[in-house]
């Protein structure tokens, strides 16, 4: 009996001393191993597609979707959150029901190099949540910051896109008392609130850069299809709706109705009053159209 009794206690043991091996192996292997990082997700597998060609040894910028700001010139000058799908959100204060009033994620011109001035400006947005139905977001460019201390670094030509599907062309002068009337709005697509859809700006100088052509297109389905939606001609006569008391004080030195063929060191990206997700953001020099 207890022969058989010390026998059982000696298998018992055995199994139990190898089941701590075991575990503790098991334990050591799982911290060896490398840990499995999946790989990011993309918003679209498609190249977005370009309506005019890159100019000749032109200046290209594409956003990075892994890391936005690994290029050290992209700007949000907001916080931004990264989405499931891959995307990235901005203009929420992060407490669920609120939104950061302004967004204005900037892409400047690198040092050394030309200013941005005809350019293909396009990116895909799906606005979550916005204060009327007449907020909207607008990619401009052709100046500089937009500041009441430099009244005329903050020229712009802006086209828009509103949460109800109006679009519109915006000019700047001088920030703030140099802004015009809307040019060619017009409603072009139902609501744009929580649906993927792309906007592309682009303007360019034509007539020996005496006027400026800008040209509007949406990719209405979030598939790569894109369609004109507004172009316009400023060749004069696209006057500030100030008074020349209030125009003329900031004294840049511009008619009221300047015709904003000049460069600008940034490309912004622009919202107030809204919460969106942003993908693909591009800015490219362009080859003008003959």
């Amino acid at each position: 009996m207890n022969k058989r009794y010390w026998i059982t206690i000696a298998t018992i043991s055995t199994v139990f001393a190898i089941g701590i091996i075991v575990y503790y192996a098991y334990i050591q292997l799982i911290q060896m191993r490398p840990s499995v990082v999946p790989p990011p997700i993309a918003k679209h597998t498609f190249k977005v597609k370009e309506i005019y060609p890159t100019k000749v040894a032109g200046r290209e910028w594409f956003i990075d979707m892994a890391n936005p700001q690994a290029d050290k010139l992209f700007d949000p000058d907001s916080p931004i959150s990264k989405e499931a799908d891959g995307s990235w959100k901005v203009g929420d204060k992060g407490d669920g029901n609120s939104n950061e009033d302004k967004v204005r994620m900037k892409v400047p011109t690198p040092e050394g190099e030309s200013e941005w001035k005809n350019v293909e400006i396009t990116g895909y947005v799906k606005v979550l949540w916005a204060d009327s139905p007449s907020d909207h977001v607008d990619w401009y460019t052709r100046g500089g910051r937009h500041s009441s201390s430099a009244p005329c670094e903050g020229s712009a030509l802006k086209g828009w896109i509103s949460v109800d599907g109006t679009v519109s062309w915006i000019k700047e002068i001088w920030h703030t008392g140099g802004y015009t009337k809307a040019r060619d709005r017009h409603k072009a697509i139902e609501s744009i609130l929580n649906r993927w859809i792309g906007w592309k700006v682009i303007i360019y100088n034509i007539d020996n850069n005496t006027a400026v052509k800008m040209e509007s297109y949406i990719d209405d389905n979030d598939n790569n299809n894109w369609r004109k939606v507004s172009e316009t001609v400023d060749n004069g006569g696209w006057f500030a709706r100030s008074s020349d008391e209030e125009f003329y004080s900031a004294g840049c030195g511009r008619p009221k109705d300047y015709v904003m063929t000049n460069s600008g060191p940034l490309v912004t990206f622009r919202s107030d009053n809204m919460i969106w997700d942003f993908a693909d953001l591009s800015v490219r020099e362009v080859q003008p159209p003959s």
